[in-house]
């Protein structure tokens, strides 16, 4: 019996609370931010949280939850 593996590249991106919940960055942060307004990069500090049914749940993040 084959099961998936776990794809590791998205899972560094990825916190899980207590309660289940996926947490990540918000993409498009890392550079380039020079000339934005501060609103924006203020909004690019905080998290975001993935909602994700259990089909792809259970296709990406298969064994370590």
């Amino acid at each position: 019996m084959s099961t998936t593996k776990t794809n590791k590249s998205y899972l560094k991106r990825i916190k899980v609370t207590k309660n289940g919940k996926l947490i990540a960055r918000k993409p498009g942060q890392n550079h380039y931010n020079a000339k934005e307004r501060s609103g924006t990069s203020t909004s690019k500090r905080r998290t975001q949280v993935i909602m994700m049914d259990n089909k792809a749940r259970s296709r990406f993040l298969s064994t370590s939850f």
